[in-house]
């Protein structure tokens, strides 16, 4: 397993930000999970980061998955090394 743990820029009450996070909490895997409505800061940091506002976005050492579903989660994981049933 790969020892980064991704970074996981998300919104309250966003249904695919929702989707993601369960995916990762039932599969056990490890995640830092920022918040951005309401933090001007973190909301920045996730646009300079992706170039767009929309969320989910992730960024895996500098790699960056925006605007996404478990459906690209999925492909962008196992290219990371992580294999989930």
């Amino acid at each position: 397993m790969n020892s980064v743990t991704p970074i996981l820029y998300v919104k309250t009450g966003c249904p695919w930000c929702e989707e993601v996070l369960e995916y990762f909490q039932s599969h056990k895997l490890p995640f830092e999970k920022i918040t951005v409505s309401a933090n001007p800061d973190a909301m920045r940091e996730m646009v300079n980061l992706s170039g767009q506002s929309k969320a989910p976005t992730m960024d895996w050492d500098g790699e960056v998955l925006a605007d996404f579903g478990v459906d690209e989660l999925i492909p962008f994981l196992r290219k990371h090394g992580i294999t989930t049933k």
